[in-house]
């Protein structure tokens, strides 16, 4: 058995980016922008991922960069089609694949300080998988694939039908502003992450896009700025932030210090096509260096979703 610090696990998929000023197919999914990220720093780290035999190539690559990888294959490989606007805090999708959901054979006896579900649609993780992995680590889920229905190629907004099911076994949630109001019923920051950790979460993160970040611990609320970034490409931001605040948690650094940190990775992540290519130090100077925006009660309020 070995324990590592942080463990991701997701599909990996096949992507077609979309914005105003080009188009690009890339492999893609939270499991590929997360390793990416976590690569780039000091971490013992895995990735379980699924994905169909004719795309290993993918894995290959990850393997290259000196990434741990361990593959359960499907009979399709997830396909997104990622649509942006001149706001890049918006985003069309469209799904024209699925993959097999995860089992939890597919884990071996893979144990690690942080177990990272990386949902893309709702039904990647049975309720009992989320379960099992909990009795190995800590479990830490961006909810946004858990918020996604598929109805034909298209993908919409639903509300998390098992999330008490689930977020009890959950240590660390990531939301957006959107996905905070679908989970919670609510768009008041402060009353949503009340509730997120009423329901069992011990660390809430609420991310704001351009404005910022808040992260509550059940007892205090703390505000995490946005630094200043030439904005470029959005996708896989969430999945750089959480990369970051992972490994700076693995690493014993507080919830503050980590979100700062997770904050500045996807700043750089989102100027440039692709996964984050930074280094550690990279993250360190833009903390240092860029002009940085902190949520304020008055930010907060006037939040349109």
């Amino acid at each position: 058995m070995h324990n590592y610090e942080i463990c991701c696990v997701g599909h990996l998929t096949l992507d077609k980016v979309v914005t105003p000023k080009e188009t690009v197919y890339m492999s893609g999914g939270a499991s590929f922008y997360f390793s990416h990220a976590v690569s780039k720093l000091n971490s013992d780290y895995i990735l379980v991922t699924g994905l169909a035999e004719s795309e290993l190539k993918a894995v290959e690559i990850l393997r290259a960069k000196g990434i741990k990888v361990e593959v359960m294959l499907c009979q399709n490989s997830v396909y997104f089609e990622n649509t942006y606007g001149e706001n890049q805090d918006n985003r069309t999708q469209r799904v024209l694949a699925k993959a097999d959901p995860f089992i939890i054979e597919a884990m071996g006896n893979i144990h690690a300080s942080y177990f990272h579900v990386g949902a893309l649609l709702a039904d990647d993780f049975s309720n009992e998988f989320v379960e099992e992995l909990s009795k190995r680590g800590k479990i830490s889920i961006d909810c946004q694939g858990y918020l996604r229905e598929v109805r034909g190629d298209k993908v919409f907004p639903v509300d998390w039908a098992d999330k008490l099911e689930v977020l009890k076994y959950v240590d660390v949630l990531k939301a957006n502003e959107l996905e905070m109001k679908v989970l919670t019923g609510t768009t008041d920051v402060y009353k949503a992450a009340r509730l997120l950790n009423s329901w069992g979460v011990k660390e809430v993160l609420l991310t704001l896009g351009s404005m910022g970040s808040v992260i509550y611990d059940g007892q205090t609320f703390t505000m995490i700025p946005a630094y200043q970034a030439n904005v470029v490409d959005a996708t896989g931001c969430g999945d750089t932030y959480m990369a970051g605040y992972l490994y700076k948690r693995a690493k014993g650094a507080s919830m503050e210090d980590a979100a700062k940190f997770a904050a500045a990775m996807a700043t750089i992540k989102i100027e440039a096509f692709g996964p984050f290519t930074g280094t550690e130090e990279d993250v360190l100077a833009a903390m240092n260096s860029r002009a940085a925006k902190i949520p304020t009660d008055e930010i907060l309020a006037s939040l349109v979703i």
